[in-house]
């Protein structure tokens, strides 16, 4: 091989690398790779026969390597409420699905809905229980409100990105 051919060689193989390297870092931005840390702020709980209080919350969200899977951990209390949210979701295109559990009720259940850049609905059920949930993240700050009615009617929060 000349010397000419090898550097024509070695030319289109840096830029074949290149193209590559810039195609899979946009070929492997998922779903959710801006979810990804620790979470925390307050916001607001609406109890039936209760009336609304603000609550303190804290979450810690997890994305797989794909940024396609979300794990979230979240835990809110006010003076006289406290709830323990855990969610795994999957994303498909505009498609999430997943499960969902809350730990100091001991219920579980299904989590149906679309992803569009930033902004998430969905609909979180279980025997007896429907709620929307609605999340829009941008940058570092998410804002959360969920509706039911249920015994728990409403939650906001707005909730800031701390790693």
């Amino acid at each position: 091989m000349s010397l000419l051919n090898f550097k024509v060689c070695k030319f289109y193989g840096f830029v074949a690398a290149l193209a590559l390297l810039g195609s899979g870092s946009a070929a492997h931005a998922g779903a959710f790779d801006d979810y990804a840390g620790t979470w925390s702020g307050n916001g607001t709980i609406t109890i039936a026969d209760a009336g609304t209080e603000r609550i303190r919350c804290r979450g810690i969200f997890t994305v797989d390597a794909a940024g396609n899977g979300l794990h979230q951990n979240i835990k809110c209390a006010s003076d006289s409420y406290k709830f323990e949210l855990a969610s795994n979701v999957e994303a498909a295109g505009s498609k999430i699905t997943g499960s969902w559990s809350e730990a100091t009720r001991n219920v579980n259940g299904s989590i149906d809905g679309t992803i569009s850049g930033s902004d998430i609905t969905a609909l979180v059920t279980t025997n007896g229980y429907a709620a929307t949930f609605n999340v829009s993240t941008r940058g570092g700050k998410q804002n959360i409100n969920i509706a039911s009615k249920g015994e728990l009617r409403g939650v906001t929060m707005s909730l800031s990105k701390s790693n």
